[in-house]
């Protein structure tokens, strides 16, 4: 799986640079999602700007993503979602269950005052990130 990825103070930008996310690719999406997790970000933008195409295995790598992020206290944003998955969101209902912006802006906005609710500052929790 071909991916990017921008570790910034308070997220990081994770960007699959595939057209499919499929029963092939979703697995190591699922592992990247985690490893990121556990390196002790808490918040992180899936740019699913180049993905045009996504089946069942794809919308299960995104819960985790969800799931795990959200456990933490932390949000998973999807950015840049194409027409043609955006309507697979819909008929799953995943829409109104994932975090969906339009653009990268508006993702770290949101985690802007995601962290205010919550209290976070954007600094460290202390504990450790290794």
């Amino acid at each position: 799986m071909k991916y990017s990825i921008d570790k910034k103070e308070q997220y990081v930008v994770f960007t699959p640079m595939e057209e499919k996310l499929d029963s092939l690719l979703a697995p190591k999406l699922k592992s990247e999602l985690l490893t990121i997790h556990a390196e002790g970000f808490a918040n992180l933008v899936l740019d699913m700007s180049q993905v045009k195409y996504v089946d069942s295995s794809g919308l299960s790598a995104l819960l985790v993503g969800d799931r795990e992020f959200g456990n933490a206290g932390g949000i998973f944003l999807i950015s840049g979602v194409q027409d043609h998955v955006m309507k697979l969101l819909k008929i799953s209902m995943l829409d109104k269950k994932l975090n969906l912006v339009n653009t990268l802006e508006e993702a770290g906005e949101a985690i802007f005052m995601h962290e205010i609710e919550n209290g976070g500052d954007g600094e460290e929790t202390g504990e450790d990130a290794d």
